[in-house]
């Protein structure tokens, strides 16, 4: 019985560790390109987002995420407690649905993006959504969206969320699909954990 009780939690933790939402699932489409031969400073450079944590931190973790993917808000969870470690970068993709640009656009605009943010995700992991975003999005948001996907399909990533960052211990270039839990998280960055 003890077993049983054990297996559901660890399975589940496996599905999370794993998870993530691909392009394949959106109803709209894209093509991949080539893809760059450096994609940590292709992100670094062409990508959009917002900066949340340790604003000091040598190093940035690149997240490319859809604001409609639940195992992005499960990896904005596990960042928090490494936020006064890391500097993270948010870089919303617009691969799910109609609201991913706009929900992207209302968060690289908003005055406190890790407080719209964390209310966004508590959302979306309730399957209530997401923040409410405006139809309209300004032309230069909605340009930045469209370049993050455009990188994100140049890259030949298969789904979010997409983690790009240096290992602090090793200097070398990880990345990761998929959601992780704070240690496992914390250990792939090369950073104490909480």
């Amino acid at each position: 019985m003890k077993f049983k009780k054990l297996a559901f939690p660890l399975a589940a933790s496996l599905v999370l560790a794993l998870g993530g939402c691909s392009p394949q699932d959106a109803a709209d489409k894209t093509t991949t390109a080539t893809k760059p031969a450096q994609p940590y400073e292709a992100v670094a450079s062409q990508g959009k987002g917002f900066t949340v944590g340790s604003m000091m931190s040598a190093q940035a973790v690149y997240v490319l995420f859809d604001p409609q993917c639940p195992h992005c808000g499960h990896l904005w969870e596990a960042s928090v407690p490494l936020h006064s470690k890391v500097k993270f970068v948010w870089i919303p993709v617009a691969i799910m649905n109609a609201k991913s640009a706009t929900q992207g656009a209302a968060l690289l605009s908003a005055a406190n993006p890790a407080e719209m943010m964390t209310a966004h995700e508590k959302s979306i992991l309730a399957g209530t959504g997401g923040i409410a975003a405006s139809a309209s999005v300004p032309a230069d948001l909605e340009a930045a969206i469209k370049k993050n996907t455009q990188l994100f399909t140049s890259l030949g990533i298969e789904s979010v969320p997409y983690i790009l960052a240096r290992n602090i211990r090793s200097g070398q270039v990880v990345t990761n699909n998929g959601a992780m839990a704070t240690p496992a998280l914390a250990e792939f960055l090369g950073i104490a954990p909480p």
